[in-house]
């Protein structure tokens, strides 16, 4: 177990200090901070000043070293664009981020998985038809055009949520959350369902792949034949096993969820990061982009750690196949 974590971990390290050579080039070939903060006018002598204090006069992999030891900090600098440090923008925007993508996370997982179970044990019904014509709407449609039609029907025609914005927020220490009071939770539903949608037709068919294809295996056939109840079969032996590759493909998911609430975020001006990466590429900020692309490398990072974590418990084949090569 010990030596299992620790090569999750180193390769973990190569991970994000490849991704961290790549945030690196930004500042090295998109645009000139020098110039983004003196502007074009500024004489040569202020223009070698504000360099050798930036540190951009030192040979490329000491100013990568530098650019390494300030990451590990959680520091990049300043916004070009703002003028405040780049930790505190991404620490004020990560709350509404992380609450868009749990809340669509657990919309994704509570309505897909009983969808998919429900597709595979009651193939050919109706319901499992209507079902799966939903799941491909969902995996077909983009989720701009699903947040706009979102927008256009709860929002503009019958007015039961608002179209933008996070509402009312409850700041605890220095996080901030919406989930305490009603005009959040208003403004949450429609981003959120926009999120998870796509995630919620996902895991839907791949609970109904799975479950099919472990309704077929001999053990299954063995519990028939022991004269077990088709509830205990189903939910006992056949969901359990079934929900081992599903919790991959969540862990992942989660991630992506919060890489790429970008769009929904511009849909519905939710002031989470994906906004403001998308201000931070119209004006070029670079510093911003690099922070977002190195906290977004580590969030997968880590969820990939813990999934693997998770699999090498609950598989114990994992296991008795690490014994065995001991």
């Amino acid at each position: 177990m010990i030596a299992f974590v620790l090569r999750r971990l180193i390769q973990a390290v190569i991970v994000m200090i490849a991704v961290a050579f790549i945030a690196f080039l930004l500042f090295q070939y998109v645009g000139d901070p020098v110039v983004f903060l003196l502007g074009q006018d500024a004489k040569p002598e202020q223009i070698r000043e504000l360099r050798a204090a930036l540190g951009l006069d030192q040979p490329f992999f000491v100013q990568f070293w530098h650019f390494l030891v300030n990451a590990a900090q959680g520091e990049f600098g300043l916004s070009l664009r703002q003028g405040a440090k780049v930790s505190r923008l991404i620490g004020e925007r990560f709350p509404a981020t992380l609450e868009l993508a749990l809340v669509a996370a657990v919309l994704a997982l509570f309505i897909g998985i009983p969808m998919g179970v429900y597709t595979a044990l009651r193939r050919g019904t109706f319901m499992s038809q209507v079902f799966m014509t939903v799941s491909l709407l969902g995996v077909s449609l983009p989720t701009f055009l699903i947040g706009i039609l979102l927008i256009l029907v709860f929002a503009v025609t019958l007015g039961w949520f608002p179209s933008f914005g996070r509402g009312d927020t409850v700041k605890i220490g220095w996080w901030t959350s919406g989930l305490f009071s009603a005009d959040g939770w208003q403004h949450i539903v429609l981003p959120a369902v926009t999120l998870a949608i796509f995630q919620l037709t996902l895991i839907m068919r791949l609970v109904r792949a799975e479950m099919l294809e472990v309704l077929r295996t001999d053990y299954i056939k063995f519990a028939r034949a022991r004269g077990l109840s088709n509830r205990a079969i189903h939910f006992g032996h056949a969901l359990k096993n079934t929900l081992v590759p599903v919790m991959t493909i969540t862990g992942l998911q989660l991630g992506g969820l919060i890489a790429f609430a970008i769009i929904t975020e511009s849909v519905f001006q939710w002031p989470g990061m994906g906004l403001l990466f998308i201000q931070a590429v119209t004006f070029a900020d670079i510093p911003v982009m690099a922070a977002y692309l190195c906290l977004i490398a580590l969030i997968f990072v880590v969820i990939n750690l813990v999934v693997d974590l998770l699999y090498f418990v609950v598989d114990p084949r994992l296991r008795v196949g690490k014994a065995g090569g001991h």
